[in-house]
């Protein structure tokens, strides 16, 4: 399997999950303050929506992508 067409499923999974889900969350760490030997951290959740047309443009990119790749000029 060529890079063209992995990177092209990737796109596709991609475009698929994402118009599945419509979202994502991530939780990030943060040091707010160390006190001696003892310290403080704050968790933060932070949510990322993802567009409907992102996905959609990743599935016919991804497309794009993999019929292209089979097209085999004579010459």
């Amino acid at each position: 399997m060529s890079g063209l067409r992995i990177g092209a499923v990737i796109l596709i999974v991609a475009g698929v999950l994402g118009l599945v889900y419509g979202q994502f969350s991530f939780n990030r760490n943060t040091e707010s303050t160390t006190i001696g030997p003892i310290g403080f951290t704050v968790r933060e959740t932070q949510r990322v929506d993802v567009p409907l047309w992102a996905g959609v443009a990743a599935i016919v990119g991804g497309a794009v992508m993999l019929l292209s790749g089979k097209r085999r000029y004579p010459g």
